[in-house]
Order: structure tokens, then sequence, then C-alpha cells
């Protein structure tokens, strides 16, 4: 694979999982892990992508308010958020991460809408915070530089203290056989204690992400149980899905 081919497939990589480490993109590439940070450091250097201890991450992923044209797909996450906002009753209490889909959710709450959001996340906090009738309240800890969370075992205390309505989160990996799955183990640990705190959890994952396994798996898929995507529902990718999850 010549250089160009590599660059491409590695800004996809990072765009898409937000975050990647470079032994994996050395095992997906077929190359060294020398050849990988070459190319990491070149994309850096170009302003294509954020480097990190152990592998790179997107930039929209740590300043999507300076760089909204930046977002991957971020017309397919618009469209995820509008179906996950939906779900959104009066006087629920929501528990969310972040990332780019969630700001988007966050974004596409209608304005009538009074429920309190419990949020691990400074940005989606300031987001959600524009909407009126909506209460905040932000789970404190340790800020992970990489993901733009709140993190720690301070926060998984805090999280055991509520039992929400409803926890949206997002995935890194989803598929039937390995169900929900992250890179980070910190972030792993976040997403089970809040599908632990919530009563029904829903997953927002653009579609190029289905059928993909991480390295360390948070729950089964039986364990969600809204699955929402940018395709219609009667698309036939979702078809092994609907068996286990409701898809919207």
């Amino acid at each position: 694979m010549i250089r160009e081919e590599r660059h491409r497939l590695i800004i996809r990589e990072v765009n898409l999982h937000n975050k990647v480490l470079s032994n994996d993109l050395s095992i997906l590439l077929n190359v060294s892990e020398d050849t990988v940070r070459r190319d990491l450091k070149e994309l850096v250097d170009g302003g294509f992508i954020l480097k990190v201890h152990g592998g790179a991450i997107s930039k929209s992923l740590v300043s999507p308010f300076t760089n909204p044209t930046g977002v991957y797909a971020l017309e397919l996450k618009q469209s995820i958020a509008s179906k996950a906002a939906k779900l959104i009753k009066n006087n629920m209490i929501v528990i969310t991460e972040g990332g780019t889909t969630i700001i988007e959710f966050a974004k596409s709450i209608p304005s009538n809408i009074s429920a309190t959001f419990f949020t691990i996340s400074p940005q989606v906090a300031i987001t959600l915070a524009a909407h009126s009738n909506l209460e905040v309240i932000t789970i404190g800890g340790r800020l992970n530089k990489d993901s733009n969370l709140h993190t720690g075992s301070a926060v998984i205390n805090q999280l055991s203290e509520i039992k929400a309505d409803l926890s949206i989160i997002g995935a890194n990996g989803f598929s039937i056989e390995d169900g929900l799955t992250d890179i980070d183990w910190e972030i792993a640990q976040l997403k089970k204690a809040i599908i632990k705190s919530s009563t029904k959890t829903a997953v927002l994952c653009i579609s190029e992400k289905l059928n993909s396994t991480r390295r360390l798996k948070i729950c089964g898929a039986n364990e969600i149980d809204y699955l929402i995507t940018e395709l219609d529902q009667k698309n036939p990718a979702l078809s092994p899905y609907q068996n286990k999850i409701e898809v919207l």
C-alpha cells in the first residue's frame, strides 16, 4: 500500500472511531509501527489529526465548537440525532456521555421539552444549557483530554447514585456477536456505569461502525434497548439487529 493510500485510510479510521491506536493501524495497514508513527507525524504536521499517546484522535472530537465543518459525516450524525431526540419526553431523567453525535443530539432536543440531564461531557453540558427548559447537571471528575469527558472513580461513584429513565451513548464499535465495544479502558468503565444507572439505553451509531469490534467489551447487544443509525429501518443491513434491539 502506497503512502497516500495509507494516509487516506488512517484519516478515515481516526474520523470514524474518533481515536485509533498505532498498533491497531499497523495490523490494519500491514506495515510496521515505525511506518505508522511516520505516517501519523506527517498527518499531524499537515493538520489532519491530533497525536496522542499510543495513537491519534480526530480534531473534531476536541474542538467541535470551533471546527463544526470538520465533523466527520456531519449530516448523517444530525439524522441520528433527530431520531434520538424523539425519545425524550417531559420530566425524564437522562444521562449522556460526549462526542460529536451526542452534541448534535443535544442541539436537536425540542425547546418545549422539560427534562433533567446528567452528563459527563462539558461540551454536551454547554450545548444542553442553550435549552431554557432543561435542567443540566455535570458529573465532575478528572478531564480526559483525549475525549473531553470527565473520568475516574469519582464519576463512576456519582453515576451509581442516579437512576435515569434513559441513557444516550455513542459507539466506537457495535456488532451482534460482541455488542458494544471500545478501545479506551476508562471510557469503557464509564459506559458500563452509565448503562447500569439507566432503565433504558440508546446507542447512537453511524452505520459504518456496525459489525465492527474494538478491544474492550462494554456490554452485549441484548443489553441495549435502542439502536439508532442514519439508515432507514427497512435497510437490510439492520435486519440482524432487529431481533434483539429496537432499531430506529
